[in-house]
């Protein structure tokens, strides 16, 4: 299942019906599960470690060191779980001593061409990056979030579970969960309803995060009181609940 134009040292560490195209390259400190395809012309090199049944299309560069200029070299790691798609030319960059010293990637995600991940970012599960959306170093990404493409994420940011950047968004603060944003920088749009429909959220849910979204964007209310109108409607309808809480851990203010 290697072409015989790969390049795999031998003390990478490869599991069942793994295939590797042609002119790619493993490094030595790889570890891959069963029923990956590596395609053609793509290097997985630094300290990473992949699950099962992902697929990286050609051109692509896993594992690189950060682009940081205080990196000097130290054994930091990418992790990358399972049943992922990473298409063409995405680079993934492994983590920094400065964070956790890891760069993770959940499971399902679909990942478009051009797409790059920086150091010490952590992407969760069913999350939608589309051509050429770039993260930052230190960035956190939310299951189920969906990046547009040339969606641009600055270093620290965080992006709640279920939201949507719209093409072309440049995001500088964290984005609350379930919220569209689009423009640059990014401005609120209402909620993600149709994603959320399409995961299986009941209209009376979607209601709560509706009104939620009104606390917080059409009220005029400052963000703590804000945030106290939305845990109170939490009480009873929990599905509001991410809000107040993502807004509190909050470091870098949200997109409002």
């Amino acid at each position: 299942m290697i072409h015989p134009t790969a390049i795999v040292h031998p003390g990478a560490r490869l599991g069942s019906n793994v295939e590797v195209g042609a002119y790619s390259l493993i490094g030595e400190h790889v570890e891959i599960g069963d029923d990956c395809w590596i395609g053609p012309h793509v290097v997985i090199e630094g300290h990473t470690r992949i699950g099962r049944e992902n697929r990286f299309f050609q051109f692509c560069s896993i594992g690189a060191a950060p682009q940081d200029k205080k990196y000097a070299g130290e054994a930091t790691r990418l992790e990358i779980g399972d049943r992922n798609t990473v298409r063409e030319y995405c680079s993934f960059n492994i983590g920094t001593p400065q964070d956790a010293g890891v760069t993770r990637i959940g499971n399902d995600n679909w990942i478009m061409a051009y797409v790059h991940i920086a150091h010490d970012c952590t992407v969760g599960d069913n999350t939608i990056f589309a051509n050429n959306a770039t993260l930052a170093g230190h960035v956190s990404i939310g299951d189920w979030a969906i990046l547009g493409g040339f969606t641009g994420v600055h270093q620290f940011t965080r992006v709640g579970a279920h939201a949507f950047c719209g093409v072309g968004t440049v995001l500088l603060q964290d984005l609350p969960p379930f919220v569209t944003v689009a423009g640059n920088p990014a401005k609120p749009h209402g909620i993600n309803s149709e994603g959320l429909r399409r995961r299986g959220y009941s209209a009376d849910a979607i209601s709560a995060i509706k009104r939620a979204y009104r606390a917080l964007y059409r009220s005029g209310l400052s963000l703590d009181e804000a945030r106290q109108a939305i845990a109170e409607l939490a009480a009873s309808h929990p599905e509001a609940l991410p809000f107040s809480d993502f807004i509190a851990d909050s470091g870098r203010g949200i997109v409002r």
